[in-house]
């Protein structure tokens, strides 16, 4: 019940959001390879959305095991107050320093891209999905909030409309249908930010309007009121959280540049695997989120009987279905390619990509699961350690040394950086073994 809708919603958003690359990726290699590199950039803003509110998100859930409305409420508060400080600084960002963020991914190597057009269709598209920002990160607040009280149905609904808006207004104002002017990357940026914009509406108004079923959300806005020791607690648990993924995210991006040493080329064709890999994720990515909301709410109840055996099935049947979805993929790697009007040799890389990151998506299963579960019972500071540190500290130092200092081939050079995720399965498995994310956070809290 938990995990079909947000599966749902995912793999339509992802599904689409192909589906959106593909149309962009038939308007040349320059305008694919500038909007790659903005959705790049966009990747921190998300991450770090997502981990500024999950700290606030693991009391929401305990509270919602404990039946404290009261408690919830401060927590949404807190999400939006983030929210809108993780956008302004973002927006201050894009703006500011557009041009020294884009030239870190323009490398030529005589491969007949323009690195001239790529930062102007970049640029482009930019400037006006910067426009999306804000509505975003409010929709992830109220979103995520509703799934942590056990209502999916909602945010995957809202996400629905959202991607058939942004599907629907991309065919139009990228091609140029239904006497519309062809516009391009400009045409793909602003099907989005209405999107974004119908996504937060249909959210917002319906918790308003239902808060029966949401009683959190009955004076919301009345003041903006969080009881310091709560907010220091979110703080405190949230900060690494936030940091987390803030640098997980930049870490994964600055792989992204590694990579590019080896020429535009590479950042097209990682555009091209990356779609296709995203959609199989989402699966398991959302398991993570359900292994979250579970735990969470089992936690917060106080009844710990078999919280050990249901999280390690949902760890199995994560890492199962994990190993169904590669093989798919595997078999989707030779054609799918050959959707984007691009060169033979950009193909050729992306199917390689597609594949090898077909053959670790158990190890990312794994590894997505073990984290959601150390972060439930609120350890923070070690899902810090265990995730964005160990790529600062491993992994991105050897992709540095490897694309700089050697000619290492970039098949192998990814092969080599994914390979280091074994170390981190044999840690996780340490942890969870050891049981320390059994923690009950808000046991003694009494709102009201």
């Amino acid at each position: 019940m938990i995990a079909i809708p947000i599966i749902i919603q995912n793999g339509i958003t992802n599904f689409v959001g192909m589906l959106d690359n593909v149309m962009v990726g038939q308007t040349g290699t320059e305008q694919m390879s500038g909007v790659a590199i903005i959705n790049q950039l966009f990747f921190v803003f998300y991450l770090a959305v997502f981990g500024a509110i999950s700290g606030a998100g693991i009391f929401t859930a305990q509270y919602v095991g404990q039946k404290n409305d009261t408690g919830v409420r401060y927590t949404v508060r807190f999400k939006i107050i983030v929210a809108f400080l993780i956008s302004a600084v973002a927006t201050a960002m894009f703006f500011f320093f557009q041009d020294q963020l884009i030239t870190l991914f323009l490398h030529e190597q005589g491969e007949g891209i323009d690195s001239a057009a790529t930062m102007k269709y970049a640029k482009e598209y930019l400037n006006i999905l910067s426009f999306c920002l804000l509505p975003f990160a409010l929709t992830q607040s109220y979103s995520g909030t509703l799934r942590e009280s056990g209502e999916t149905v909602v945010p995957m609904t809202a996400g629905l409309i959202a991607v058939l808006v942004n599907l629907f207004f991309n065919y139009v104002l990228i091609f140029g249908h239904f006497g519309a002017p062809a516009l391009g990357v400009k045409g793909a940026a602003a099907a989005t930010v209405l999107s974004r914009f119908v996504e937060f509406t249909i959210v917002a108004v319906w918790t308003h309007l239902n808060t029966d079923k949401n009683p959190f959300a009955a004076g919301l806005y009345r003041g903006f009121h969080i009881p310091g020791e709560l907010f220091l607690k979110i703080v405190i648990k949230g900060t690494p959280l936030f940091l987390n993924e803030l640098m997980w995210s930049m870490g994964m991006t600055a792989l992204i540049q590694c990579y590019s040493t080896r020429g535009l080329s590479v950042v097209a064709a990682f555009n091209i695997s990356n779609t296709i890999t995203n959609l199989f994720n989402v699966f398991t990515i959302s398991m993570g989120t359900v292994v979250a909301i579970m735990i969470g709410q089992i936690l917060g109840s106080g009844d710990m009987s078999g919280i050990v055996d249901t999280d390690n099935r949902l760890i199995a049947f994560s890492m199962a279905l994990s190993v169904v979805l590669a093989v798919i993929q595997i078999s989707l790697s030779s054609f799918f390619p050959g959707f984007y009007n691009t060169t033979d040799e950009i193909k050729y890389l992306a199917s390689v990509f597609i594949r090898t990151a077909a053959m670790f998506m158990p190890v990312g299963a794994f590894l997505n699961s073990a984290y959601f579960t150390i972060r439930s019972g609120g350890r923070t500071v070690i899902t810090f350690l265990f995730d964005s540190a160990y790529l600062w500290v491993i992994s991105w130092p050897v992709a540095y040394i490897l694309s700089h200092y050697t000619g290492i081939t970039i098949e192998w050079l990814y092969v080599t950086i994914l390979s280091l995720d074994f170390i981190k399965v044999i840690i996780g498995f340490i942890m969870l073994k050891k049981r320390i994310w059994i923690r009950d956070l808000v046991g003694e809290d009494n709102y009201s």
